[in-house]
């Protein structure tokens, strides 16, 4: 399966891990605590997230592709709703290994 991550500096990546948990929570089966969270859209896409003091990691794998891309996208997009007193810029996604 495609991955990729990115990494966002921020010193409220726990209450945006929590926020994006939370939002999805209604759709599905998303498991968190303020450091850790995985959101599984469905059986071909997740996304993991990581928060430390000082960063929000994020890991999305999906069943190929173009849904990995359009995935990755969607994550930014209500994380950059959440974060609208923040500027995060272009977010960088690097394929994972």
């Amino acid at each position: 399966m495609p991955a990729a991550h990115a990494t966002i500096p921020t010193t409220s990546a726990s209450r945006y891990l929590q926020q994006l948990c939370k939002h999805w929570s209604h759709k599905f089966a998303v498991t968190f605590t303020p450091q850790h969270g995985t959101i599984p859209f469905d059986d071909t896409r997740v996304c993991t997230l990581d928060a430390s003091p000082i960063r929000l990691a994020l890991r999305i794998e999906a069943a190929d592709d173009a849904t990995l891309e359009r995935t990755q996208g969607v994550v930014i997009e209500h994380l950059k709703r959440f974060a609208f007193r923040e500027e995060f810029g272009d977010v960088v996604w690097k394929r994972a290994a």
